[in-house]
């Protein structure tokens, strides 16, 4: 006899409705058994008909927990009626009629198989936490009912999703289902926290397991805060006589199952937020909600993964919320504030929105989706993000008109493309064996644990942390080779759990990598016997290759900066910009070009810095072998301020990186003469020019285009400089040739001959007096001046005019000590009113000099070259 659960009683309901309408949207609080009752209710309906009934779950310890719970409803072991399918690991058989499957499964399924024979029921179980793979199921599914398969029957199961909006995009009623089973008593902190979260955690703990029996659920970002609160918690577990269990994604199966079952004592799981959907933990009546998760996102533009700790949602909290009461009455303790709920996004950013698109764009691609941008999602994903997958699955090789060879031989391994690229490209290199476990391993983050690292025959072993993906491969080898037995891989740094995970991921690929290609597409896989042997020069160069295959926009040279603080560190300059600190203290590496292959983006603090866990040498040969045509053969022109002068140089570049450099002779020579220029302009323009007479040429250019504009004359401004210094810079490299150019000469050029004329005449540099003295006119004012003796201007009865006549030029009449006695434009009445005065005085004092009565008709003195 079944226990009964809240679901129960609409599942007549939901069984009639999906008759006749083949979709629906099923809303249900945590906790009321949804996710192993409505499956078990649609097969005994015949709703599949002969097929199966698929229940997508987005967590891999979901779909096997809920498989277990319904085959033991059944009275059956999992694996006949009930079984589940995930990435390298399957329970079931021709008897299995209900599969519960990650989804990912599910888009490899349809590539496969477009029209999905043989499954005649889909369960879309939490699609709340859209996840990529789930909405792109969902996008998927909703394509083939309303084209080739309309029986198709599908059902979205979730607690906390806009249900209105999701019915809407698949044309389905919605279904509303009643609450859990048992009361939970929520509290919040009153004050925020401000100390370490294991601190909080291990007091909330303390008074719980007081107040309330039966076991405890935390909920934690990731992993290394689960580490923290095991050991801050570890003595209160003791003295509860509880067992302290951690639950995460990175552990082996069983050690997620011993948390997950029931047990006969009492325990406390430490989990992310694995446990926030799907799963039930047995006898947890306690649950302990930090209130964050570790959010992961890409950012298109720097090509990296990003990580970062963030406050959970309302549905979210909601969600966890839902773990405590399951069984019995619960308490829920939120170490954070009421306020600080209410002010949080209603809904988690879904992943289409934040995550990397290169493996859903290629799987759209393989599916036949010629534009990526139009694809009906249920929500579609930033263009940007789109967009930078598209770019990066022509860098790889991938798609170009729609999937080619490269992409098709990809799609075999459901790796993401940049892992499948590298797995292909060893394979073409006779590696594909070793390819495999350098895969799984590079999926695994590595297998290190701490301690020293092993080198293996490339070298002797390293004392310290090591960030070589070889060097990684060779732990994984020496691990395989003692047998994976903790024991004797004691003090080595080798996580044996890891190490495992990686041994079932590389068998996989590896039978992947044997089978036979479909049609005629791509060379014959070398054989494993042609394979060079293990550790090797000529294999580690083939795996090496292989990495840079999967990840060419992650080139980047290896630099040693000192920090502030004074402390030093390996640092990844990236080709494409940017840096990121590489987690390596061995050096050792034989080029000073890289791969980044384990990268992100974390948030530490109010800082966000990039780090490489994993990296692999590269050498400028293997980049003119992968990517010849990316590989940019320049001439670049660069300024040596210390010999002022432009230097050329022939470069070969990747990106921003230059990867070989020599000197270029003299270079094209309009950029020379540009770089010149524009090294002048900013240095300022006196260095190379008498600035007095650069503003007497400007001064008389502007009296000209105020006086006469028909003449079209054009202002000396910073672009006709800068003009007529790139002119005069042409054949000219430095300042010192420059300098010894003519920039007057140049500005004078750039006038046409009727220009060059008016210029003269309506502005002339000097005017000549009756003695034959000619004198500078000084445009800098308007009217324009002339200085010189007094008795230069004898002989003349008016001032001289400019302009064609139109101006009289400023008179400044100077006595013999060069000091003016009169400033006037009218010389006629100058001689006629002061003159008379004035020249007795300077009789007086200048005896010697002659001062007729008559100036106007007086022959003046002869111009002796001195002013």
């Amino acid at each position: 006899m079944l226990q009964p659960l809240p679901i129960d009683g609409v599942l007549d309901e939901l069984v009639q409705t999906l008759g006749r309408a083949r979709s629906l949207v099923l809303e249900a609080p945590p906790g009321t058994g949804k996710t192993t009752r409505v499956p078990l209710a649609l097969l005994r309906a015949g709703l599949a008909g002969s097929g199966e009934v698929w229940v997508l779950e987005p967590r891999r310890i979901a779909a096997r927990m809920a498989a277990r719970r319904v085959a033991e409803e059944m009275g059956e072991e999992v694996g006949r009626t009930v079984g589940y399918r995930m990435r390298f690991e399957q329970a079931g058989g021709p008897e299995t009629r209900i599969r519960f499957v990650t989804e990912g499964i599910l888009g490899r399924r349809l590539l496969e198989d477009p029209e999905l024979h043989g499954v005649g029921a889909v369960v879309l179980d939490e699609v709340h936490e859209r996840h990529l793979s789930g909405d792109l199921g969902l996008a998927l599914l909703r394509r083939l009912q309303r084209a080739a398969r309309p029986d198709l029957v599908l059902c979205a199961m979730s607690a906390t999703l806009d249900a209105v909006a999701l019915a809407a995009f698949m044309g389905a009623p919605v279904l509303r289902a009643g609450g859990q089973m048992h009361a939970v008593d929520i509290e919040h902190l009153p004050r925020a926290h401000d100390g370490p979260l294991e601190d909080a955690v291990r007091g909330a703990l303390a008074r719980l397991l007081e107040e309330t029996p039966g076991d405890a659920l935390v909920f934690l970002p990731g992993a290394a805060e689960i580490r923290r609160c095991l050991e801050a918690c570890s003595p209160l577990a003791r003295r509860h006589d509880a067992a302290l269990l951690p639950l995460h994604g990175s552990l082996p199966p069983a050690e997620q199952d011993r948390a997950v079952r029931a047990s006969d004592g009492r325990k406390i799981v430490l989990s992310t937020n694995v446990a926030e959907s799907s799963l039930t933990i047995d006898g947890v009546t306690i649950v302990v909600d930090s209130g964050l998760h570790r959010l992961a996102a890409h950012a298109p533009w720097s090509g990296l993964p990003t990580l970062r700790v963030a406050p959970i949602s309302r549905a979210s909290a909601t969600q966890r919320a839902g773990r405590a009461g399951r069984t019995r009455p619960g308490r829920w303790l939120r170490l954070y504030t009421r306020g600080d709920l209410q002010a949080r996004r209603e809904h988690d950013v879904p992943e289409v929105a934040r995550a990397d698109l290169g493996e859903t764009a290629l799987e759209l691609c393989a599916a036949g989706v010629a534009d990526l941008a139009s694809f009906p999602w249920f929500e579609a994903p930033p263009p940007a993000a789109m967009e930078a997958a598209r770019v990066l699955l022509g860098r790889l090789g991938a798609v170009r008109d729609g999937a080619d060879r490269d992409g098709r031989a990809m799609l075999r391994y459901p790796l993401h493309p940049r892992l499948s690229r590298a797995l292909v490209e060893a394979e073409r290199r006779g590696v594909a064996r070793a390819g495999a476990a350098l895969v799984a391993v590079v999926g695994e983050r590595g297998v290190a644990a701490g301690g020293p690292r092993f080198a293996g025959g490339r070298g002797p072993r390293r004392d310290g942390p090591s960030a070589d993906a070889l060097d990684a491969l060779q732990s994984y080898r020496e691990a395989e080779e003692a047998g994976f037995d903790a024991r004797r891989l004691q003090g080595f740094g080798v996580d044996v759990g890891r190490a495992r995970a990686a041994q079932r991921v590389a068998a996989q690929l590896g039978r992947l990598a044997r089978a036979p290609r479909g049609g005629a597409g791509g060379p014959r896989s070398p054989s494993f016997e042609e394979a060079p042997a293990p550790g090797d020069a000529a294999e580690e160069r083939a795996l090496r290759i292989a990495l840079l295959a999967g990840f060419p926009d992650r080139v980047g040279r290896l630099r040693r900066p000192t920090t502030s603080t004074g402390r030093t560190g390996l640092e990844v300059v990236f080709a494409g910009g940017g840096a990121a600190l590489l987690d390596d203290d061995a050096g050792g590496w034989d080029s000073d070009l890289v791969v980044a292959i384990d990268a992100e983006e974390r948030s530490e603090g109010r800082h966000t810095r990039a780090r490489v866990r994993l990296a692999s040498s590269v050498h400028v040969d293997w980049l003119l072998e992968l990517f010849f045509d990316e590989v940019r053969d320049e001439t670049r022109i660069s300024w040596n301020a210390g010999a002022e002068r432009v230097e050329a140089h022939r470069v070969l570049a990747w990106g921003d990186l230059v990867l070989e450099e020599s000197a270029a002779g003299s270079g094209d020579a309009a950029a020379v003469a540009a770089r010149l220029a524009e090294q002048a302009l900013a240095r300022g323009i006196e260095r190379f020019v008498d600035p007095e007479a650069f503003e007497r040429g400007r001064a008389r250019v502007a009296f000209v285009r105020r006086h006469a504009p028909e003449t079209g004359l054009a202002d000396i401004d910073s672009a006709c400089l800068r003009a007529a210094l790139q002119e005069l810079c042409l054949g000219c490299s430095s300042f010192a040739e420059l300098r010894e150019a003519d920039l007057a000469g140049a500005l004078r050029n750039r006038l046409d001959g009727g220009q060059a004329r008016a210029l003269a005449e309506l502005a002339p540099e000097t005017v000549t007096l009756p003695g034959g003295r000619r004198a500078r006119v000084d445009y800098a004012q308007d009217p324009p001046s002339v200085s010189s003796r007094l008795q230069d201007f004898f002989g003349m009865s008016e001032g001289p005019r400019v302009a064609r006549g139109r101006v009289a030029l400023v008179l400044h009449l100077l006595a013999p000590n060069q000091r003016a006695v009169q400033v006037t434009t009218d010389l006629a009445g100058f001689w006629a009113r002061h003159y008379p005065g004035i020249a007795r005085e300077l009789r007086r004092r200048y005896p010697r000099h002659p001062w007729p009565d008559d100036p106007r008709t007086a022959t003046p003195p002869a111009a002796t070259g001195r002013r």
